[in-house]
């Protein structure tokens, strides 16, 4: 009897065509996505804070993206919120209407993490960024370590912060 005549190979085939599936999904999401050093992120954000990402390095910095409007981003918002007090993070708001209207939506839903607005997009296409909510880990010499679109758990972010630093 060969290997493949096994009742458990079909399960294990059936699992490896869903992980390609998945893992080419993820390179056809991030294919436009900024590779290399992190291009340059800065402003004052909705609470009138200077942010920049230049003077965050020497360790690994969380960039994430979102939109108000996007649902996804609000089921993962919990996730984010919980990396706040454990590194160092920007978060863009892109899209999502004026500062003002950025800061309610944060104060709202317990975000305290400094908040760069993003109206019309700009930053967002800097990243490459076309869909949400896109993360990007940043190491401490200001490259882009890792990028993802869509979910990601939160210990899949403390995963990947953890790596940039190592």
């Amino acid at each position: 009897m060969k290997w493949t005549d096994k009742a458990w190979w079909p399960n294990v085939r059936g699992a490896l065509l869903v992980l390609a599936v998945f893992l080419l999904m993820q390179a056809w999401q991030t294919r436009d996505l900024s590779q290399g050093v992190a291009p340059a992120l800065e402003g004052v954000s909705v609470d009138a804070d200077p942010v920049s990402l230049s003077k965050l390095r020497g360790k690994p910095v969380l960039v994430h993206f979102w939109a108000t409007w996007c649902g996804v981003c609000r089921a993962m918002e919990h996730n984010v919120v919980a990396m706040n007090d454990a590194v160092p993070m920007i978060t863009v708001a892109s899209l999502s209407g004026s500062d003002r209207e950025v800061e309610a939506f944060a104060t709202e839903h317990g975000a305290t993490f400094p908040i760069l607005n993003d109206p019309s997009g700009a930053l967002a296409k800097r990243y490459g960024v076309s869909a949400f909510p896109t993360t990007f880990i940043v190491d401490g010499e200001g490259n882009i370590r890792h990028a993802s679109v869509g979910y990601t758990t939160e210990l899949g972010m403390r995963a990947r912060m953890w790596l940039a630093d190592w």
